[in-house]
């Protein structure tokens, strides 16, 4: 039997069970496994299954175990406890109140201090659904309480949520460096200047939209002295000492980002008792939390390992190199056939299931092209972080109308959405047209 046949037909199987809702990690494995199992019955040429029962198992079992006893993936849980821990230490929703004190008085201005909020809890916890989820509950009530326009208040929220995807430390980068072999320090540092402008690009929606239609930002009444302005700005420093770690320990060649992050989450913790805001029964269950998340990142990453064996057994990958070599794409179709594939599985799929489908083919497509994996690594988390907000599943948006309830139904949050929708296009043309706003930093610390 043809190895790329039944690579082809593996992936129609794996769409046809996602398509079902089967979970993204069972469909993986038991399709890897089924058809590797296939591959090695007619080896010989004639169907032998007892020949396929110790390469097939040898395959399933040396790929998960080695994933799952990378160095590198030990980072994940670290970077999940910090944002546990941060959360209930009060240090990543203290961005948020520094921004409402200096911006309540501006038109949208508490809108723009979500969406800051947004980016602060960003930069410590790495999880777009998290940081929806959890600044949904503190800003979305207080806007709509303001008398701010649905659309406004939640679709602020919800975009300002996927800034946990690009902007460092991401669990999706991580995911990306262990596929890709790529450094996961560098990615890390490839998504800050994309991250600063896709948040600058959010807070410049806002201005315009409230500058055209004032009411739906009724201007607020509440009065803060430069003594609490200030006295918040300085709240906020645990967490601005947590980015400079990570992100200044990383650039400076002081700390692996598996390092750093094990730094971070010893200063959160002592930062937390320090300051009384966190207590054990708060630790423990930020370290339950921590071990439930972890277990379904670990289950879907080890799954993928399979089948990313499978499809390099089955030889798929170059003849779809061959194909697309044979029709003599340029980069720039070639780049725009990949975002228009991304971001079609983006309107159904969650961005961890998109991304351990896609890479076992995609990677050797960028490669053959000659193109660089780290900026093609922040081109696909900005895919990843467009789908979170895009119809008709987007993640973000599901997150914000459970937190919100019947105050905003799901097509208003949508209809406020596109607006940002719009500025995550102009980035992503951006950072594809021009590589060097990723590569920047990156260079600069090699």
């Amino acid at each position: 039997m043809d190895g790329s046949t039944v690579g082809m037909v593996a992936f129609a199987a794996v769409l046809f069970l996602l398509a079902f809702r089967i979970p993204i990690a069972f469909t993986l494995a038991s399709v890897a496994t089924t058809g590797a199992f296939l591959i090695y019955s007619f080896r010989s040429g004639t169907f032998d299954p007892s020949r396929a029962v110790k390469p097939t198992s040898s395959m399933v079992f040396s790929n998960s175990y080695d994933l799952v006893h990378s160095y590198e993936l030990s980072m994940i849980p670290l970077f999940v406890a910090l944002g546990h821990i941060a959360y209930k230490a009060d240090i990543t929703t203290k961005i948020y109140y520094a921004a409402k004190v200096w911006l309540t008085r501006l038109p949208g201005g508490v809108a723009m201090a979500s969406v800051m909020g947004c980016g602060g809890f960003s930069a410590i916890t790495g999880s777009s659904i998290a940081c929806a989820s959890t600044m949904g509950k503190i800003c979305t009530p207080e806007m709509l309480r303001m008398g701010y326009d649905p659309r406004l208040a939640t679709a602020s929220v919800a975009a300002g949520g996927t800034l946990g995807s690009l902007i460092p430390p991401s669990v999706l980068f991580i995911i990306y460096g262990i596929f890709t072999e790529t450094s996961i320090s560098l990615l890390f540092l490839a998504g800050v200047l994309p991250g600063l402008l896709t948040l600058a690009g959010f807070i410049l929606v806002i201005a315009v939209w409230v500058g055209m239609r004032p009411e739906v930002a009724p201007a607020s009444d509440q009065r803060y002295t430069a003594h609490e302005r200030w006295a918040a700005a300085f709240d906020s420093w645990p967490a601005l000492l947590l980015f400079v770690v990570i992100i200044g320990g990383i650039y400076g060649g002081i700390f692996t980002a598996t390092e750093a992050a094990a730094v971070c989450v010893t200063a959160a913790t002592l930062i937390g008792f320090a300051q009384k805001k966190l207590s054990m029964a708060d630790l423990w269950d930020a370290v339950k939390e921590t071990c439930i998340q972890t277990s379904a990142i670990f289950i879907i990453a080890a799954c993928a390992k399979i089948f990313v064996a499978f499809i390099a057994l089955t030889g798929v990958a170059p003849v779809i190199v061959q194909a697309v070599t044979d029709a003599q794409l340029s980069v720039i179709m070639l780049m725009v056939c990949i975002a228009v594939i991304y971001l079609l599985l983006g309107m159904f799929l969650d961005p961890i299931g998109i991304m351990v489908l896609t890479l076992p083919l995609m990677i050797p497509l960028v490669e053959s092209y000659d193109l660089n994996l780290i900026w093609f690594g922040v081109v696909v988390i900005k895919l990843l972080e467009i789908g979170l907000i895009t119809p008709p599943v987007g993640l973000n948006v599901f997150v914000i109308a459970n937190v919100v309830g019947r105050d905003a139904p799901i097509d208003k949050i949508f209809a406020g959405i596109t607006r940002f929708l719009s500025v995550d296009i102009i980035v992503l043309i951006l950072i594809m047209s021009f590589p060097m706003i990723s590569l920047l930093i990156p260079m600069a610390a090699r």
